[in-house]
Order: structure tokens, then C-alpha cells, then sequence
């Protein structure tokens, strides 16, 4: 009987050990491998555009001074430091005196080798406040926060410059809806792969790679849009108000600015599997929000020229934001 006992308890013992052992070698081998837990990109840096970055989209956008503010520092203080992105060719036919000419794909090179010490404010001319309205959000986004874009472009300059007033249509009053349309259900946000480890890096990256691609790749014309409507998620980016008393594209979703597009609101309801046309009263803010969007790796794109392309008698007869020529042009000296 002593044999059987003393078996007992030697079995005894090693079965209490063993499990023991196995947990302290589990637990080991753990510490040894951690496993690194995934990082989300998009989400940190959205929260980085939304904090550290100061919510640019949502407080300053679309940050745009007039020609007539542009004038009076030219021949005032002298305070703006102001870029022309037209081309060579344009730039040479007549320019704002002091301007320097830059192309578009060159303007985060150039203005980070600029002591911008002795400016308040950098302010980018294009054609119609377009093109100058993306790249200012892409300068604000990579911690220019004086960045500006000038409104209306040349087209508000001077009356030789003004290519806006040949694309103001009416043509599309007909087709305008006044029917509301509820956004999407809240879903995941765009999946961003940049290797990088913070907000700020991932910022960084993806504002070189937005800016790299290019602000013709960020449009999208009215004829193309009305060719099939429900090919694309629409953005009527106005307050709820206008979206239904002026109406709106058919099938588009009213976001209203500086208050939907955000963590907290309703970013999430934007897809990441359908291309998105946003669409203002002119394009300048469009073309801002969408580069601000794009970033977060939204596939968005800017309607050129916004209603003024497609109600424009409308919009002037409602007194609503619209390019007059008139009211809008202000004819100042240029030099060539």
C-alpha cells in the first residue's frame, strides 16, 4: 500500500506542476513576441486634422480674401506674399505686380523655402479661385495657416482675365429637385496604408501624395455628372435651408459646412467605394473641401464651377452667391 501512495503522490504533484509550467512558459514566450497591435490610420489622422492640425475644415475653409484686399496690400503694406499658379504663357499676357509665377506641382517645394517671416498672408492667384482654392487647403493642411486663396482668381482681377463669366449657365434649372434625399448610413472610414506611425506623419504623406496627383484628377465637369447622376455619392455642400428652396442636383445629400463633415458628425456616412462629387455655389470652396477630403483618402471630386455652371440666373435672382461680372470684376492695373 506504501507503494501505491507514495506513486500517488509523486503523480499528484507533477500534474499540479505541469499546467503550472505550461502557463509560465506561455506567458513567457508572450512577453518574448508581443503582438503589435494594428494601427488605423485614417482615424489618426482624421483626429490630427481635427486637433492638432485646427480643424481647418471645419473653422477657416475655405480661408479666401478678394481682389480688392489683394490690391490695397500691393499698394499698401506690402504684406502678402502672393503666388500665381496660370501658366508661363498666361502669367506673361498680365499678372498682379509682385506676383511670382509658380507651377502648380512646385508650390510646396517653393513655399517651404520661403522665410515667410515678414508676410501675414500667403495668398495663391489662379484662373477662377479653383485651383488656388486646393492648394490653399493642401499649404493649411501642412501647417501654413495663413494661407489664402483669392477669390474668383484673375477672372476677378481684370475684365482680359475673366474666363468665368463664358462658363455661367442656366441650363440646368429644369432638372433641379427639390426632393430630399437622407445620407448614407454611417459606415467605416477609407482604408490609408502609409507605413506611418502618428497623425502627423500620415498627414505629411498623404498631403504630398494628394498633391502629387494632381488638382485635374480632383474635378469633374457638370456634363459629365448629369450624364449619369447615380454613378456618383452628391454633395450639395450648402445649408439645409438653400438645398430646398433653391433645390439641387437630383439625388443629392445636403452636408452642411463646417459642422457635418467631422469625426463626431456625419464623415462616416461619406462611401469609400463610390466616388463622391461635392458641389458649392462657385467651385472655390468645393475645390478646397474636396482636397481637405482627399487627403483622408476619399476618392471626392470638385463640381467646376458649382451652380454657377448650371443655375446661375436662379441663384442671381434669389441673390445667392454668383459670379457677376459686373459686381464681381474690378478691373485693376497689371502688369506684363
Amino acid at each position: 500500500m506504501s507503494f501505491y501512495l507514495q506513486f500517488l503522490r509523486r503523480y499528484t504533484v507533477i500534474v499540479i506542476l505541469v499546467p503550472g509550467l505550461l502557463a509560465f512558459t506561455s506567458a513567457c514566450s508572450e512577453d518574448d513576441d508581443p503582438i503589435t497591435p494594428s494601427v488605423n490610420e485614417a482615424t489618426l489622422l482624421i483626429q490630427e486634422l481635427e486637433g492638432q492640425n485646427g480643424n481647418y475644415l471645419n473653422t477657416a475653409s475655405p480661408a479666401i480674401v478678394t481682389a480688392q484686399e489683394v490690391y490695397e496690400d500691393i499698394n499698401g503694406a506690402k504684406k502678402f506674399y502672393i503666388f500665381d499658379t496660370r501658366t508661363v504663357a498666361d502669367y506673361a499676357k498680365g499678372h498682379i505686380q509682385g506676383t511670382v509665377n509658380i507651377p502648380i506641382t512646385d508650390v510646396l517645394t517653393h513655399i517651404a523655402g520661403i522665410n515667410m517671416a515678414n508676410y501675414e498672408k500667403i495668398v495663391a492667384v489662379c484662373y477662377t479661385g479653383q485651383n488656388a482654392g486646393w492648394i490653399t487647403a493642401l499649404l493649411r493642411m501642412g501647417g501654413y495657416n495663413n494661407a489664402f486663396s483669392m477669390k474668383y482668381g484673375m477672372s476677378s482681377w481684370h475684365s482680359d482675365f475673366d474666363i468665368i463669366t463664358s462658363k455661367l449657365n442656366s441650363d440646368k434649372e429644369g432638372q433641379f429637385v427639390t426632393t430630399e434625399h437622407p445620407k448614407a448610413a454611417a459606415g467605416n472610414l477609407p482604408n490609408i496604408n502609409t507605413g506611418k506611425k502618428t497623425g502627423s506623419e500620415i498627414l505629411k504623406d498623404r498631403v504630398t501624395a494628394v498633391h502629387a496627383d494632381g488638382f485635374s484628377n480632383a474635378t469633374i465637369d457638370v456634363a459629365t455628372v448629369f450624364t449619369n447622376p447615380a454613378q456618383y455619392y452628391i454633395i450639395n455642400y450648402w445649408p439645409v435651408a438653400e438645398y430646398t428652396s433653391l433645390g439641387h442636383i437630383p439625388g443629392a445629400i445636403q452636408y452642411t459646412p463646417k459642422v457635418d463633415l467631422t469625426l463626431a458628425g456625419a464623415l462616416k456616412t461619406l462611401p469609400t467605394d463610390k466616388t463622391i462629387v461635392l458641389y458649392c455655389y462657385t467651385g472655390q470652396t468645393s475645390a478646397n473641401a474636396a482636397a481637405v477630403l482627399r487627403v483622408m483618402g476619399y476618392d471626392v471630386k470638385s463640381l467646376l464651377y458649382g451652380t454657377n455652371a448650371m443655375i446661375w440666373q436662379r441663384m442671381k435672382n434669389a441673390g445667392e452667391i454668383h459670379f457677376d461680372a459686373g459686381n464681381d470684376c474690378y478691373d485693376f492695373p497689371y502688369v506684363k
